[in-house]
């Protein structure tokens, strides 16, 4: 596994804007020529299924409990970038969801995302508040962990209780993006900032691999120092934060 190659993308509440932030995150890389797989660890939302065209079949929970390998619950997402988007989300009944989170399937999830990291050059996991086993796996097992908090004082406030969880996990918080923000906004003690974007619509996202979007160099931006890495990528004067 390369430094840094896997990435716990965890919200700091409900509804911070984790799964969004995670494919935005995965567009950029891929617009940068990197490979990226996307894993779902918010088995109660399953919102990277969304994201995903067709039928999801095998899903991550049904890896996490069978026999099946990563590369048999991968979907590539159509996107015109150099790169490769691929995501294996979560979409099962409430049963399999049950035993998805049991610690010997939190173990698999291990499993599952050291396999992602031979193959891709970057694993990026949408990790809900960290409460159940396979979220404890997700931001126990990455190289780096980012919070993800909206501005908001809710999603603010809850920082400090939710690094002092991770601490408690052995699992030292990297960064804090913060999302929803105001455009050229510094947040503090967010590390990056994301601005609040007009297009919704999940048939629309993710928006990050158009340059032409003022979101896109804010999300590269914060790509860029939660990774520690430079993307080399360019963005039209007008698009500038």
């Amino acid at each position: 596994m390369t430094s840094g190659s896997t990435l716990a993308l965890a919200g700091v509440v409900g509804g911070a804007g984790t799964t969004r932030t995670t494919v935005e995150f995965g567009a950029t890389l891929a617009r940068a020529g990197r490979d990226v797989a996307l894993l779902d660890a918010a088995f109660a939302t399953q919102g990277l299924a969304a994201y995903v065209p067709g039928r999801i079949d095998p899903d991550l929970t049904a890896l996490c409990t069978g026999t099946g390998e990563l590369t048999d619950g991968l979907v590539d997402l159509a996107l015109d970038v150099p790169g490769r988007l691929a995501a294996c989300p979560a979409r099962a009944p409430f049963e399999r969801l049950a035993r998805a989170k049991t610690p010997e399937a939190a173990r698999r999830f291990e499993g599952l995302l050291d396999s992602a990291a031979a193959r891709f050059d970057h694993v990026l996991v949408d990790t809900p508040p960290v409460a159940a086993n396979q979220a404890v796996a997700a931001v126990t097992s990455a190289d780096r962990v980012a919070l993800v908090a909206p501005d908001t004082e809710r999603g603010l406030d809850r920082l400090p209780t939710m690094r002092d969880r991770f601490h408690d996990l052995g699992a030292p918080v990297d960064a804090v993006v913060a999302t929803r923000t105001d455009p050229g906004e510094a947040v503090e003690p967010a590390d990056a900032a994301i601005p609040e974007s007009d297009v919704r619509t999940v048939a629309d996202l993710p928006i990050s691999a158009d340059p032409d979007t003022e979101f896109a160099p804010a999300v590269a931006v914060a790509v860029e120092r939660v990774l520690d890495t430079d993307l080399g990528l360019e963005f039209p004067e007008e698009g500038l934060l």
